[in-house]
């Protein structure tokens, strides 16, 4: 912000003098006087940082035009020179651990710059949250970023690195974040930690997966009231299948309820961790904060990378920003990355000049150099989507370098049709669809038509509230309306018949859409995908949720006590009974208690059959459904029903049927909208109401044949409900 002191004095507020101060004052003088009368002046706002009186618009539009180039030409220079904000030390590759001009009043925070290049990996240390739903990772984050001078103190700071809209609403992440902070340790040596936080629902694992590959430790946070619950149990085996370094943290240890000698043993008996090494804090009310940290620093191993070797940096993450194209999140694990380098993606042989090098400070934060060991971003003028390679090799142009290990690409347990709400929206459907999938990688993407919606896609999701927060995504980010429609999991047909094997290119076909089955006359066999869940309850419990996963065609495995209190069971469970609202019923009967997590076990036989639902006789390919055979019935009363409720009533009668091969297995008629137009006759011959009413009724035959229902756009998403 710059305040006007007097009629001939601009000064910044940390009392720095600043060459666009004195280029806007000879800008503002020589095209107009400033009028001494602070009554008569306009104050106005340019870029949210510039605050001058102006006597009149013109003059404005004159000094706003000037001082916008200037300052694209000062960004420009600054991103070059990269002095520390606090200090101004002129720092080759610096920055402050405050946020600019976050400082609050009466806070104390220590604050001191930061030379990238002085941190070598031996003073590094690149580390993940990872915790179940809810158990306090994004509170914990705020804490480290406080503590750290990172972030100034403020009752506010919550859910800082919880960026994203959806995010704040729901009270979730779902998206990994990362923060780089300097953090002073007891030994007297500054450290430079790397901070990734993790979603927690087993929706968002592939983030998590995704994030572990560019740490060497996590910290794993447990509630101290709640206890080891199934996503604790996942993660811990992912982080521990990487060789990283478990930090194990108990908290909310001042609930009132907080168990942590309990907890601990919890830790003890499933993953053989030592009570003497489980840390005990209050993140929301910052006790034991330090604790974690210098146990960061001490136990967590410092990144192996080489700055003397060829550059290689991997790819984890990427998003698109529209003034600089897409942005690249990648971790340096040899050599260093520097500004106007020339450098290749490895997977795709595409070479590019480094535009702009920086790291998340939370926000992003132009450096000039990145070097081994260290994380950050890097704009490189990349503006195709598709160019982006997440799990891809960055290094310099013509080098021969060995490519790192990449990614293992997620599989879809979940696909759904994406259509806009009106054709003409498609190509900004599209657009909104490319940037949104840079972002989240675990999306699968295909195009597709219908009948009834036009042009759209098929996209794949890690489970249905994935899909949900991808759509509310659109919505909120993108401003797109769309029709989705409801979700279904992939399934294996195996066919015979040479010429049926040469058409699909080969015996065994996999289908993410029912409408695009072969016919069933050529199936000889269909198999379906099954999972392994695990399931933590306490053991009152355990009734409901046995008739649960019966009702669920789920089979037991596996039965272990935790505690004198909680059991923990795996369940054999066929993926499509668990995708949509498995996990709701199971928080409902047991009072949300029980955690769920599962694990793919791969495709097995299964008695499955096409369900197809009619309108008037008239198939709705968006609606075809696979379903077991002994849940067909069910299924299609429950649809048909729902569908009712849902299409509003039409001038003529509508027939909903659910049908298996010629066979209807449910019905449900909407009535008609009537006009009375009996309401007339006052008495009378009998045979005159008759015939009005005959008229009346054939009416509404003829427009039964030519008329088109309208079914609103909630309607194919209705059906996900059970």
């Amino acid at each position: 912000m710059f305040n006007i002191c007097s009629r001939n004095s601009i000064t910044m507020r940390n009392g720095s003098s600043s060459h666009l101060i004195s280029y806007l004052k000879l800008a503002a003088t020589t095209s107009y006087t400033l009028i001494p009368q602070i009554s008569n002046r306009r104050f106005l706002s340019v870029k949210s940082s510039l605050l001058i009186g102006l006597p009149s618009r013109r003059a404005f539009s004159i000094v706003f035009r000037r001082a916008n180039s200037f300052q694209r030409q000062q960004k420009t220079i600054s991103s070059n020179c990269h002095n520390c904000w606090r200090c101004h030390c002129g720092g080759y590759n610096s920055y402050s651990t405050s946020a600019k001009g976050s400082q609050a009043e009466g806070d104390d925070s220590t604050g001191f710059c930061i030379n990238t290049s002085e941190f070598p990996p031996e003073k590094i240390r690149n580390f993940s949250i990872i915790a179940h739903i809810d158990h306090g990772k994004s509170t914990l984050a705020d804490r480290l970023l406080e503590l750290t001078g990172t972030i100034s103190k403020s009752a506010d700071n919550k859910q800082i690195l919880d960026k994203l809209q959806v995010e704040r609403e729901r009270g979730i992440t779902v998206k990994a974040q990362t923060a780089s902070m300097v953090y002073q340790a007891k030994d007297g040596e500054r450290y430079l930690l790397n901070l990734i936080d993790t979603p927690g629902h087993v929706d968002f694992s592939y983030e998590v997966s995704r994030s572990l590959s560019a740490c060497d430790g996590v910290v794993l946070i447990v509630d101290a009231n709640q206890g080891v619950q199934a996503q604790t149990v996942a993660n811990f085996y992912l982080a521990f299948s990487k060789n990283l370094v478990i930090i194990p943290v108990l908290n909310k240890i001042d609930l009132k309820h907080a168990r942590p000698d309990v907890v601990t043993e919890q830790l003890h008996g499933l993953f053989e961790i030592p009570s003497e090494s489980v840390l005990r804090i209050s993140a929301k009310m910052g006790i034991g904060i330090d604790d974690v940290l210098e146990a960061v620093v001490s136990r967590i191993p410092h990144p192996t990378g080489n700055r003397d070797l060829v550059t290689r940096a991997l790819i984890f993450d990427s998003w698109y920003d529209r003034y600089k194209g897409v942005a690249l999140l990648v971790a340096v694990v040899d050599g260093h990355l520097r500004l106007s380098q020339n450098i290749t993606i490895a997977q795709s042989g595409k070479s590019y000049e480094t535009k702009e090098i920086g790291v998340l400070h939370p926000d992003p934060t132009p450096l000039r150099t990145l070097y081994a060991g260290q994380v950050g971003y890097l704009y490189c003028n990349m503006r195709s989507i598709k160019e982006a390679s997440v799990g891809g090799t960055i290094h310099p142009t013509n080098a021969t370098v060995e490519i790192l290990a990449g990614f293992k690409k997620a599989k879809p347990m979940v696909y759904a049709g994406v259509y806009p709400m009106d054709q003409s929206e498609h190509p900004m459907l599209r657009s909104a669809l490319e940037k949104l999938l840079l972002n989240d990688s675990s999306v699968e993407s295909k195009v597709e038509s219908s009948a009834a919606l036009g042009h759209g896609w098929r996209l794949g999701f890690l489970g249905v509230l994935h899909m949900d927060v991808f759509n509310q995504r659109l919505e909120q980010e993108y401003g797109a309306q769309v029709v989705l429609t409801a979700p279904n999991v992939p399934v294996k047909a195996k066919i015979f018949g040479a010429k049926n094997i040469k058409a699909y290119g080969g015996e065994i076909v996999t289908v993410n859409n029912p409408a695009n089955l072969p016919d069933p006359v050529m199936i000889e066999e269909m198999s379906e995908p099954f999972v392994i869940g695990t399931i933590i309850t306490p053991d009152v419990f355990l009734g409901e949720i046995m008739s649960l996963c019966m009702d669920r065609r789920g089979v037991q495995r596996d039965s272990r006590n935790i505690d004198s209190e909680r059991i923990m069971m795996t369940f054999k469970l066929p993926l499509n009974e668990i995708v949509v609202d498995f996990y709701d019923k199971l928080k409902s009967i047991t009072s949300g208690y029980a955690s769920f997590d599962y694990e793919e076990l791969g495709y097995e036989p299964s008695n499955l059959t096409i369900m197809d639902i009619l309108l008037n006789g008239d198939l709705i390919p968006e609606m075809t459904s696979i379903v077991h055979v002994t849940k067909a019935k069910e299924r299609g009363k429950a649809i048909c029903a729902r569908l009712k409720e849902t299409i509003p009533r039409h001038q003529f009668q509508i027939a909903i049927q659910a049908a298996v091969g010629s066979r209807i297995i449910a019905r449900e008629d909407i009535k008609a909208l009537r006009k009375d137009v009996a309401a007339k006759l006052y008495g009378g011959d009998r045979t005159r109401r008759d015939k009005l009413l005959k008229r009346q009724s054939e009416g509404k035959k003829r427009m039964k044949m030519i008329g088109r229902i309208e079914m609103p756009r909630e309607t194919f998403i209705k059906v996900l409900e059970r």
